[in-house]
């Protein structure tokens, strides 16, 4: 006897089994990395959404926080088609409902012809159909989420390293290893709200202003927008991910909602200039559209979408996927020296 149930947006209800009790909704999107369920599920570009594993076994080497992402699970629920028991038990201890024992190639191939959808989930002794359908008849769009911002930003900016160059990172969502990867090359990251004034950046007077990662429509994230288009031309820039949209958007351009996004740790890039392709690590469901005052220069090798803008005019350098790319792989890793080479550009700014 089913003791969980997943409903679909379609209208069809999946019958599964609880690993983590509870009943939630949020966007149904996939997966396909083979490895990293710890550094995914802790990842906050996931907030709002219900992340369903392609890989038929999650939790083969155990759960360890030092591949933590961030301080707590981000999805809202976990799909998978056979979990093991450290990480149904730490779902369970972070609230966050887990089901398993059911198609997910099936699933995947439901989000793939009908993209990324929204669902209910019904797990645990008092699970039923009609509450998975109550609980999807809540959901609202991602688009909606209008302040998702406040679900993953730090509070209060934090201060990380003691390098000689000062990198100020607009926290949108960012995962834990972007911080790291610019501290080990000799940055000190100032980590700033997501809402953060244009004075307050001002008065840090950062060699570099980072817009990070994220969940959810760019459109929502107005505060960072504005700084962008207040510092560009005076401060550096880079981005990833979410940080690529919102700067593309300040600078002229739009972005765009995809089908299902790109979400694994497979995705082929390549570079316009050198022809060179590389792996990357990818978690977005929005895209540029039109790169406005941005030159294109890296593409999505499967859709040609754009995965890297840059302004030598501006001294503007942003990725679509995750040059961090924890738990790999590691080709794009160079990135972080290129952003913080950035840094000669600096012009100082002078505080209002």
């Amino acid at each position: 006897m089913p003791d969980a149930y997943v409903a679909l947006e379609g209208g069809s209800v999946v019958a599964a089994r609880c690993r983590a009790p509870g009943t939630s909704h949020g966007e149904l999107v996939f997966t396909t990395a083979y490895t990293g369920y710890e550094e995914s599920l802790t990842d906050p570009s996931y907030e709002e959404q219900v992340l369903t594993f392609s890989y038929p076994l999650i939790g083969n080497y155990g759960v360890r926080s030092e591949r933590f992402e961030s301080e707590r699970v981000h999805p809202r629920a976990v799909v998978a088609r056979e979990l093991t028991e450290d990480v149904a038990e730490w779902l369970a201890e972070e609230g966050v409902p887990a089901v398993d024992r059911l198609d997910t190639r099936d699933l995947v191939g439901q989000i793939r012809e009908g993209g990324a959808m929204k669902c209910g989930i019904s797990a645990g002794p008092d699970a039923s159909e009609q509450k998975a359908r109550e609980a999807l008849a809540d959901c609202p769009g991602m688009s909606d989420h209008t302040d998702i911002g406040a679900q993953v930003s730090v509070a209060e900016a934090q201060t990380r390293g003691d390098g000689s160059t000062d990198v100020a990172l607009v926290d949108c969502g960012a995962k834990g290893s972007i911080a790291q990867s610019l501290v080990e090359r000799d940055a000190t990251v100032h980590v700033l709200p997501y809402d953060t004034a244009p004075g307050e950046v001002a008065d840090l007077d950062p060699d570099v202003l980072f817009i990070s990662n994220g969940p959810g429509d760019p459109a929502n994230f107005e505060a960072a927008q504005s700084l962008v288009e207040e510092f560009a031309g005076e401060i550096p820039l880079a981005g990833i991910c979410l940080g690529q949209q919102i700067i593309a958007r300040a600078l002229g351009g739009s972005t765009e909602k995809m089908d299902f996004g790109h979400r694994g740790v497979n995705q082929p890039v390549r570079d316009l200039r050198t022809d060179r392709v590389v792996m990357t690590t990818q978690n977005h469901g929005y895209t540029v559209a039109d790169p406005g005052e941005l030159e294109v220069t890296q593409v999505n090798v499967n859709d040609d979408t754009p995965e890297g803008l840059e302004s030598d005019a501006l001294d503007v350098l942003t990725r679509q996927y995750h040059p961090e790319a924890n738990p790999g792989p590691n080709d794009s890793l160079g990135f972080f020296d290129d952003v913080l080479e950035l840094a000669d550009c600096r012009t100082p700014v002078a505080a209002d």
